[in-house]
């Protein structure tokens, strides 16, 4: 890399850092109409949480409190909470206090203890947690100076079997070649029923317990790492259809699924502001049907998923702003939805000032029509000064599909769209294409104006047109890719840097 290259990537690295240190130290902004509820881990149940000397301790009780529109709940910086959070219409979930964001956890524990772990084979140097825990996505080590690679076998014909090669019975041992290899080992029950043309009873993952296991030769892994966290499969925030719910200045971290989840006929309302969130996902989805990790081959009967913020059908007035988001199996942020009958509208959503780092999609979206309906489509959708970095170089490159990743994803459906922009935005690095916008209309196509690449040589520009006759072509990021970006794309004042 030129001397000039190094100066720009310092350049856009200090941009970065400066954007994450202000949402991190980002000051508390929210009003609350209603009543306000404190929450500290210094807390009782038992109390009112009406005031910060009464306030309640765990996230059950904020689940289980019969909140109102209008009610806040306040959690205390600097303190770690675990578990997860069933939200409440109208309800306002923030922090309170001086010092650091109030960080959430999905799992109850910290695994970083010698006593939670028990060596079930020496010579391959593979330990065991000693308490039975849903899957888990990743376990992440020192704050993320490590992270497993996790190994998930498929099911096929009754049995589990390795996804390389299914003729081959799963063997742990064999297959935790490499230090830091997880495995977790499914203890649940079986569908009753053939599911989706399998003609045998699947592992059924939802809220099963199995078992844990870690390859660490180094010796103990509680003692071996000052912290150790798993992303257990479950959502920290279940917002549901819930309308009007807000999260803001909050960190959330290892989760198996998605840090705030959202779907339905129509969610309303959803605001996420000013939050931390990291290390999302990579739990199994489920175990049947072909796996869209061996797009190739077609291969195996296991997805993995996982991201930071999803609304999962309909939506209107949607919006995440001034967030810091990074490390997500899948995407940082989305709202996707496959119709199958159900009349799905995508109304006033706004991505706006994120930085979003290292997750396979920076920023996903998809309208799939299954059903062939008219009535479906997205309007008043804008992602503006967004810094969208190194799509495809995260921990989520464990998938199979190397060839997915984007900065923006629309993938290639129908997405009808009208009132869609994306203006000053920053896209730095992609393994892969930086950007997929394909849609079955031209009209539908997004605006874009005023955005910035930042591409290595020899890598990809992507997508961009209609595909109601024929794919769009993959662009270069070549000599040519200002003009490219300008005539393909319609960015006239794009600003483009080829490393």
């Amino acid at each position: 890399m030129t001397a000039e290259a190094q100066a720009l990537l310092r350049r856009y690295d200090a941009l970065a850092e400066e954007k994450k240190q202000a949402i991190r130290n980002r000051p508390d902004r929210v009003r609350i109409a209603g009543n306000t509820y404190y929450v500290a881990s210094s807390g009782d149940d038992a109390n009112d949480g009406r005031t910060p000397e009464k306030a309640w301790r765990t996230l059950e009780k904020v689940s289980s409190a019969p909140l109102c529109p209008g009610d806040g709940v306040l959690f205390c910086r600097g303190d770690v909470f675990r578990g997860s959070v069933t939200a409440k219409p109208g309800v306002t979930y923030a922090a309170y206090g001086t010092v650091e964001k109030p960080r959430f956890y999905g799992w109850c524990e910290n695994l970083a203890d010698s006593a939670l772990w028990e060596c079930t084979d020496p010579a391959c140097g593979i330990w065991r947690y000693v308490r039975p825990i849903l899957d888990v996505g990743v376990l992440v080590f020192d704050e993320g100076e490590k992270h497993t690679r996790k190994l998930i076998p498929s099911y096929i014909g009754g049995r589990f079997v390795c996804r390389e090669d299914e003729s081959i019975p799963f063997d742990m041992a064999q297959q935790m070649t490499q230090e830091l290899d997880l495995y977790w080992e499914f203890g649940g029950s079986y569908t009753t029923v053939p599911t989706r043309g399998q003609d045998f009873p699947i592992p059924d993952v939802f809220g099963a317990y199995g078992r844990l296991y870690l390859r660490c030769t180094a010796g103990n892994p509680g003692a071996v790492f000052g912290s150790i966290e798993a992303a257990p499969r479950a959502c920290m925030f279940a917002v549901g259809s819930s309308e009007n719910v807000h999260i803001d200045n909050l960190c959330i971290k290892y989760v198996g699924i998605h840090a705030v989840s959202a779907g339905g006929e129509c969610v309303r309302g959803l605001r996420v502001t000013g939050c931390e969130i990291g290390w999302i996902g990579g739990s199994i989805q489920h175990f049947y049907g072909t796996d869209p990790n061996y797009p190739q081959g077609g291969r195996g009967t296991v997805t993995r998923f996982g991201n930071g913020v999803e609304i999962y059908g309909g939506c209107r007035d949607y919006t995440v702003a001034e967030c810091y988001i990074y490390q997500a199996y899948d995407a940082g942020i989305t709202h996707q939805f496959s119709t199958r009958g159900t009349p799905c509208r995508m109304e006033n959503v706004c991505y706006r000032d994120n930085l979003v780092e290292d997750c396979v999609y920076s920023i996903e979206y998809f309208l799939e029509i299954a059903d062939g309906g008219t009535q479906h489509g997205m309007d008043g959708i804008e992602m503006t000064g967004n810094f969208l970095r190194r799509s495809g170089y995260g921990w989520g490159q464990q998938r199979h599909n190397k060839d997915t990743p984007a900065h923006i994803k629309g993938w290639s459906y129908a997405n009808p769209a009208a009132n869609y922009r994306i203006c000053g935005n920053i896209f730095d690095r992609a393994a892969y294409r930086m950007l997929h916008l394909v849609c079955k209309k031209p009209e539908s196509l997004p605006q874009l104006q005023g955005n910035t690449y930042i591409q290595y040589a020899g890598g990809l520009l992507g997508q961009y047109g209609a595909n109601e006759t024929a794919e769009p072509p993959v662009l270069p990021f070549d000599e040519a890719a200002a003009q490219r970006i300008a005539q393909a794309f319609g960015d006239a004042d794009a600003q483009v840097h080829r490393l």
